[in-house]
């Protein structure tokens, strides 16, 4: 079949044109090509510079009389004094993993699984601890969010939602923008894996963007860059609204209940950073379609004649909701039900999950089979590498004597401002994400370094790691921050300078809200105390 005959049977408004599979790959860019040639050879260099040439036994130097009495009792139990090789092999291993997952010079599950061989070859981890990670606990919940997700792909309750919330409300260009921001809310409740959040609603978008003659490539026009780009903010900072909206959050939770050994509930996480999500959300839409990407007048209609209608007709074809839909349904508010009231039963999310699942794949009275489930192994095997590295970084509590060394070299003491601490890590939490791969590895380095900073300067470790852990989600400026930034950049409706310069505006909103939720909101919930600096 020729060029003209494929373009001519292509029909831009079958939604089975726009599956995962079926999206075009990118060729790699002159840089990214570069990148990934020299990232192998640079990331050998690296190990070779840090692991031989370093020498351990640099002392960090702490008086203890400096630190509040909580500070110090924390400090001996999970403090040290100095670089051991064990710690300049950690220190490799992970400068190794940056230089690769950044480059792409291989695929990030191989990066993930030289990681895990690599710490124990070195003694960092024992075998059994570096292997253990794979059964993770918040592994397990996104393996049964997947379990969760594809019984709503199958028995068609997410596309029926969706479709139908389009149809009744989506009557313009700016009501279509903000039925998805909506959308993505009640998804981002039910769904603890942003990948799949995207797979679920990418068809149904790009099928609107065609409708509004956006159709990619040479044809991009705003309402495409608007209709990716605002549904790629919303899928995560959907997810930062809720504890179980991506594992990384419920790793963080994890992480701060280790060291202070107060648990976060799902209620107190949702309380405190739901109405972020939502106000950033609304701030994202009026950005892009005010600022970035305003929608010239042919661009606010449809461009296909009877566009709408087939989706009227796409909506049709499911005809009436079926039983399984139905249990699917009574299933998700049942999981959300016990995740709300966590703090009153405490059955763990992973554990409420896997009663989910469990419950989908019965015999006989269950909704989805084994065969039907999708799970991508290979982004389980890259968080695996990830959660090895944490471990690592607690076997060897590199991030404590990396924070200690710091302050310690430039010379702040005990009498160091909050607000000045707190400006500093939300700071680096959220600018890291032009830095990072997999907001995963962002939680395993900034939280324990938010905890090990309060615990030095005598500060409550919630204080400063759970406005931290709030901003996880801020992975949305590069195609190569998050799986769903890769996965829509493959769309082709937006470059790479579109989705930086939103991007990075979004980042910067989204630290001035930390700063003023770290005065008003976090202060009035007792997280901060008295609040960021202060002043109210």
């Amino acid at each position: 079949m020729t060029e003209e005959k494929k373009a001519k049977a292509f029909d831009p408004l079958d939604m089975n044109n726009y599956k995962i599979e079926k999206l075009p790959k990118r060729s790699k860019s002159k840089v990214e090509s570069i990148l990934a040639m020299i990232g192998s050879p640079l990331a050998v260099i690296t190990f070779i510079l840090i692991y031989f040439v370093a020498k351990p036994g640099f002392l960090i130097h702490i008086d203890p009389s400096s630190l509040s009495d909580y500070a110090r009792q924390i400090y001996e139990t999970i403090g040290a004094e100095e670089f051991s090789r064990i710690n300049i092999a950690m220190m490799a291993i992970f400068a190794v993993g940056i230089v690769l997952w950044m480059t792409e010079a291989i695929p990030n599950y191989l990066t993930s699984l030289i990681i895990i061989i690599s710490l124990v070859l070195t003694g960092v981890l024992s075998e059994k601890e570096a292997y253990a990670q794979l059964g993770h606990k918040v592994m397990w919940l996104n393996i049964m969010s997947f379990v969760l997700a594809s019984m709503l792909v199958k028995t068609g309750l997410a596309k029926r939602f969706a479709l139908w919330f389009i149809v009744h409300f989506g009557k313009n260009s700016s009501s279509l923008f903000l039925s998805f921001l909506l959308i993505n809310v009640v998804l981002s409740a039910f769904i603890s894996a942003t990948t799949a959040k995207a797979a679920i609603l990418l068809p149904i978008f790009m099928v609107i963007a065609a409708i509004y003659g956006a159709r990619g490539g040479d044809n991009k026009n705003n309402f495409g860059r608007n209709i990716v780009l605002q549904n790629l903010f919303y899928i995560n900072i959907g997810a930062s609204g809720f504890l179980t909206g991506s594992g990384a959050n419920l790793l963080a939770a994890s992480l701060i209940a280790g060291v202070t050994g107060a648990d976060i509930f799902f209620s107190d996480w949702m309380k405190a950073n739901f109405p972020v999500a939502i106000g950033l959300m609304v701030i994202g839409y009026l950005v892009a379609t005010k600022i970035f990407f305003p929608l010239k007048k042919e661009e606010r209609v449809p461009q296909i004649e009877g566009g709408m209608e087939r989706l009227k007709e796409e909506l049709g074809k499911l005809g009436k909701i079926s039983f399984e839909e139905i249990k699917s349904a009574v299933l998700f508010l049942a999981i959300l039900a016990l995740w709300a009231t966590d703090k009153y039963h405490g059955i763990s999310p992973t554990a409420v999950a896997f009663l989910g699942a469990i419950i989908a794949l019965l015999p006989r009275i269950g909704i989805v089979k084994w065969n039907d489930v999708d799970i991508p192994w290979h982004l389980m095997l890259f968080s695996a590498g990830a959660y090895t590295l944490g471990a690592g970084f607690k076997a060897t509590d590199l991030p404590s004597l990396s924070v200690n060394a710091t302050f310690d070299t430039l010379g702040l003491g005990a009498e160091t401002p909050f607000w000045m601490l707190y400006l500093l890590l939300t700071f680096a939490m959220v600018f890291s994400a032009l830095f990072f791969q997999s907001k995963t590895m962002r939680t395993m380095i900034f939280v324990p370094i938010a905890l090990g900073v309060a615990v030095r300067f005598g500060y409550n470790p919630i204080s400063l790691a759970l406005p931290v852990a709030f901003l996880i989600e801020h992975v949305y400026a590069l195609p190569f921050n998050s799986k769903p930034a890769a996965l829509l950049y493959e769309t082709d409706q937006y470059s790479m300078t579109d989705t930086f310069k939103y991007g990075l505006t979004m980042l910067v909103i989204g630290w001035f809200m930390s700063i003023l939720m770290g005065e008003t909101w976090y202060r009035w919930l007792d997280i901060t105390p008295n609040g960021v600096f202060g002043i109210f």
